[in-house]
């Protein structure tokens, strides 16, 4: 997958996962950052855990579902570690 295609994907299911979460955003670029290091890290729970290989393939809805759950995994560790704040 190039370069382009992770930060679309990584773009869409960064927004996606602020919206679910009900967090204030972290911006664009910070949504994109969120959006790809979910990427990576739904990619790797599909294949682990689904036996899906090559989960993350292009700008296609599954390469954004598997972006979106990664990001929500994310979002929901570091809220856990951060805490509530405000």
């Amino acid at each position: 997958m190039g370069i382009l295609s992770w930060i679309v994907v990584g773009a869409i299911a960064g927004w996606l996962s602020g919206l679910v979460m009900r967090g204030g955003g972290f911006g664009l670029l910070g949504d994109i950052i969120v959006g790809v290091i979910g990427g990576l890290i739904g990619g790797y729970l599909a294949s682990l855990l689904f036996k899906i290989p090559n989960a993350m393939n292009g700008i296609t809805v599954q390469s954004i579902v598997v972006a979106f759950l990664g990001a929500v995994v994310l979002l929901f560790v570091v809220r856990l570690f951060r805490g509530r704040g405000r």
